[in-house]
């Protein structure tokens, strides 16, 4: 539009726009068509749609929206554009699904890989690095699972979707306290969940425990700050 076509007294460009009112009633059919279609084309992409989506789920969901936003409003592009951008959509995403089933590589680069966080109760310090995890993250949901002690943990996964999967050990052993650090211990310096390994240390950074002869440094990341265990 030009500059001196804008005026604040417009009421009808304000609520209607170029289009004439009557616009709006082919907007709720448009809006009625395509989104039965739409329906449909989610039906046809699986289960896994409605639940944690992966990247390229993802992805895809975020295309649909796009798809459908201008069939439904714009008054000189006709829906069938758009419902056959979908059709696409659809198709492109299956295709890739069945080739990530024919093909382990193919899967990995479309559907994502589990990393490992937490092995033996020890922290997978790089493995945070790269997947932008924070320890603080990963402490908060091992705490709403109960576990206070990361010696209690075999393993952790961080799923392609971004689930976390918690494998607890069955005999818990010492290690790094996960309760959070504005929880002060009580008078006898344990809390309600864990208590005292006695003369046991694990690294504050990755959770290892202590060797005997070992002196400065953690073997497994190389700080140097350690702390009592816990049971």
């Amino acid at each position: 539009m030009k500059k001196d076509e804008i005026h604040l007294n417009d009421l009808s460009r304000i609520l209607f726009g170029q289009a004439p009112p009557e616009f709006l009633l082919e907007v709720a059919l448009r809006t009625l068509i395509t989104y039965f279609f739409l329906l449909i084309m989610v039906n046809l992409l699986g289960k896994r749609m409605s639940g944690q989506l992966t990247v390229m789920e993802m992805a895809v969901m975020l295309t649909l929206g796009a798809i459908v936003s201008v069939p439904m409003q714009t008054p000189d592009r006709g829906i069938l554009q758009g419902l056959l951008l979908l059709l696409c959509a659809v198709g492109f995403q299956r295709g890739v699904s069945y080739l990530g089933y024919r093909s382990h590589w193919i899967e990995n680069v479309t559907q994502g890989k589990p990393s490992l966080l937490v092995s033996n109760g020890v922290l997978k310090v790089d493995q945070l690095r790269e997947e932008r995890i924070s320890r603080q993250q990963l402490f908060a949901e091992m705490r709403s699972e109960g576990i206070f002690n990361l010696g209690a943990v075999d393993r952790v996964y961080l799923e392609a979707c971004g689930l976390l999967s918690i494998y607890k050990l069955n005999s818990p052993r010492a290690g790094l306290p996960l309760y959070s650090p504005d929880d002060e211990a009580g008078d006898d310096g344990e809390t309600v969940a864990t208590q005292n390994a006695q003369g046991i240390q694990v690294c504050i950074s990755c959770g290892a425990v202590k060797a005997a002869v070992q002196q400065d440094a953690c073997t497994n990341c190389h700080q140097k700050e350690f702390t009592n265990a816990v049971l």
